[in-house]
């Protein structure tokens, strides 16, 4: 911290960013973990949660590979391997035939619970030093600086 400080970084500012990086990293180590401890990659993990929060929507390849930010040519590659495994299937539009819609199979929806399961635990051990109200002033000063950090993207 001192170099920082002594380069001319303002202290307060320099052990939130750096705070903010440490979770980060050991937070990105134990999901990588749990990704390979549930034999998915992050592109795969990446498809299952886009299909899951899409509810009981489907979504196309292109849609896919949109939210996921990977070619639609490695999408198709990656939906391939996760049909294989019986997480996705996929159907045609009922309303245009040219188009193919994606789902999460059922496997693929116990998937996604056992791992968000499996995640809260760790993230809630994370926080346990924390009580409610100070969990709750984290997340709004986190929020916060995200939206200022969206605003500045525009």
């Amino acid at each position: 911290m001192a170099a920082y400080v002594a380069a001319g970084g303002e202290e307060s500012v320099q052990r939130v960013i750096t705070a903010l990086y440490g979770v980060t990293k050991k937070l990105d180590q134990w999901y990588a973990r749990q990704l390979a401890d549930l034999d998915l990659t992050q592109g795969e993990w990446a498809v299952v949660a886009a299909l899951a929060l899409a509810g009981d929507a489907c979504l196309t390849p292109s849609q896919l590979a949109e939210h996921t930010s990977v070619a639609p040519s490695s999408m198709t590659h990656r939906l391939d391997k996760m049909t294989e495994r019986g997480l996705v299937q996929r159907h045609p539009d009922p309303d245009n035939r040219t188009r193919t819609l994606v789902s999460l199979t059922a496997d693929g929806r116990e998937l996604f619970t056992e791992s968000i399961r499996e995640s809260d635990v760790v993230e809630s051990d994370v926080l346990r030093g924390l009580d409610v109200d100070e969990r709750t002033e984290l997340a709004r000063l986190l929020e916060a600086v995200i939206a200022r950090l969206d605003d500045g993207e525009d």
